[in-house]
């Protein structure tokens, strides 16, 4: 699938996703891992802002996202945020930041979609101060092996209608790439990863 493609893929979805700031069903799961985020953030992905309500310690925050229809509903949760928000247009995977910039560099949900996974996780690398942090909730492959094997049968057509893999080895990209991963826990049937790593 091409990039513009894709992204017109996900400006379709953004009102489905605007419809969730008023009563967001992941809202249990984001409490889980965003309010452990602090300093400068660096959020990618940020889509239409649903964590936005969830950070505690944060003295700003950069946003970007592709889609500029998602990001149309993010500018309207940035308007409520106590701390400054500055959303950009762009692709995670070509952006470029200097290196050092931020102090936590949050994810969620977003690793189905991207190319080069393991990639991008050393951009995170990068990009987060040395004494910083990455904090990543994803869906991916099950640890209930039926569970898992279903979500390889439904990935093609998934990423044709949605552009969002589901069979994606999280854990694996994560020991591929070279953060250091302090903590994993799972949720979901396994299916949805919550990490805490270090650059």
């Amino acid at each position: 699938m091409d990039q513009q493609s894709h992204i017109r893929m996900f400006d379709k979805q953004a009102k489905k996703y605007e419809r969730m700031q008023r009563k967001d069903p992941t809202r249990r799961f984001r409490r889980k891992i965003i309010p452990y985020a602090s300093g400068s953030i660096l959020e990618v992905a940020i889509g239409t802002g649903l964590n936005l309500p969830h950070y505690q310690n944060v003295t700003e925050l950069v946003g970007i996202d592709f889609s500029p229809e998602m990001l149309k509903g993010a500018r309207k949760m940035a308007d409520y945020s106590p701390f400054p928000v500055n959303l950009k247009q762009a692709d995670v995977e070509t952006i470029e930041f200097e290196a050092g910039s931020f102090d936590t560099v949050v994810s969620t949900l977003s690793f189905c979609s991207y190319n080069n996974p393991v990639d991008l996780l050393n951009r995170f690398q990068k990009w987060c101060k040395p004494n910083g942090q990455i904090l990543l909730m994803e869906h991916g492959v099950s640890s209930v092996k039926t569970i898992a094997w279903l979500q390889k049968q439904v990935d093609p057509l998934a990423f044709r209608l949605i552009g969002c893999h589901q069979d994606r080895d999280i854990q694996g990209y994560l020991a591929e790439s070279n953060l250091k991963c302090e903590k994993v826990e799972r949720a979901l049937a396994g299916a949805l990863y919550y990490i805490w790593a270090k650059p």
